[in-house]
């Protein structure tokens, strides 16, 4: 027998009242409900150390399913810098909203304690990436954004990420992928009400029709990457959240108008970025669908993780295969 009507009507409006609270812990909003990332604790590129090179002088700090910290893995990855910078993975505490060490770091064991430790305000938050210099004893920056640019200019024999020649261009796809799509998909799912979905959803899909046309025209010349013929900071910056599209994004964050096989020069370039040498070994898809439903309580109350695409599948297939004469990119 179903509830009375009047309950319903209380449940929900209760319900409505505790979301709004909830989602104020999750994420801010603006006076229109829309989404908006909080700025980072160390936000600012600073120079170049002296000791970048120095083995093992520096520790980048990331978390598994974060987007954010990925890119900043991509470049780590992509660069060969695993020489001179150490690789650190926290893991998420659900229960208590932090990250964790799996083993004691310079004497702490989260990182809201290591963000306390270098200077941070008492309630910023405690994200990743970070960028950890030991000679200092502090976090140098963890603005994603910033972090992979100064990592593009870290010592090493890897491929420069952010040419000159091509940074113009880099820049405009970086500024566009920032706001409609890497904080998009976030737009989407943190939208307080129906028009502040509306709209983070229609840029999100406008730039991924923007994405395809561009591709098309590179495949076409020959060029498989956004920015011409060799990988940038721009394909780093729009691989991590086009990866966990199908696996978290749509069915999770309502980001779900347009599957990406509908989009075959996007789909193909994200294969193609996969095969990169060290690509595949920094995705979780299990830890991703794990911490994105079994953690966004407001979003997904139950916690129940639901079965989705195998990665594999995602990234096979002919669109995905390289260009003729365009091999894997690879260090030197």
């Amino acid at each position: 027998m179903p509830p009375p009507a009047a309950l319903v009507r209380t449940a929900r409006c209760l319900w409505r009242g505790q979301w709004h609270t909830l989602m104020g812990g999750l994420g801010p909003a603006d006076a229109e409900g829309r989404y908006r990332r909080p700025a980072a604790a160390f936000a600012e590129r600073p120079s170049l150390p002296a000791d970048a090179a120095a083995p093992s002088g520096h520790v980048l700090i990331v978390g598994r399913s974060c987007p954010w910290a990925h890119r900043a893995w991509l470049t780590w990855t992509l660069r060969g810098l695993a020489s001179s910078i150490d690789l650190v993975v926290v893991e998420p505490d659900p229960a208590a909203g932090r990250w964790r060490f799996a083993t004691p770091f310079a004497g702490c064991t989260t990182l809201a304690e290591l963000y306390r430790t270098s200077g941070s305000a008492a309630g910023a938050p405690a994200t990743v990436p970070a960028l950890y210099s030991r000679s200092q004893g502090r976090i140098l920056v963890n603005e994603s954004a910033r972090l992979i640019e100064l990592l593009n200019d870290w010592p090493s024999a890897g491929p420069d990420l952010w040419p000159t020649a091509q940074r113009e261009t880099i820049e405009r796809w970086r500024e566009r992928l920032q706001g409609s799509v890497n904080d998009g998909v976030y737009r989407c799912g943190f939208a307080r009400n129906q028009a502040a979905y509306d709209e983070a959803e229609a840029e999100l899909f406008s730039t991924l029709e923007a994405l395809e046309e561009q591709l098309q025209r590179g495949v076409a010349a020959g060029e498989g990457w956004l920015c011409g013929a060799e990988v940038s900071l721009a394909d780093v910056g729009l691989f991590p959240t086009l990866i966990r599209l199908e696996l978290v994004y749509a069915p999770l964050f309502g980001c779900s108008r347009r599957p990406l096989w509908q989009f075959p020069a996007l789909a193909g370039w994200r294969a193609r970025f996969f095969a990169l040498p060290g690509v595949a070994a920094s995705c979780y898809p299990e830890a991703w669908r794990r911490d994105y439903f079994g953690s966004l309580f407001p979003l997904h109350p139950s916690g129940i993780i639901p079965a989705g695409p195998d990665l594999a599948s995602l990234v096979a297939g002919p669109g995905g295969l390289p260009l003729p004469g365009k091999p894997p990119l690879s260090p030197g």
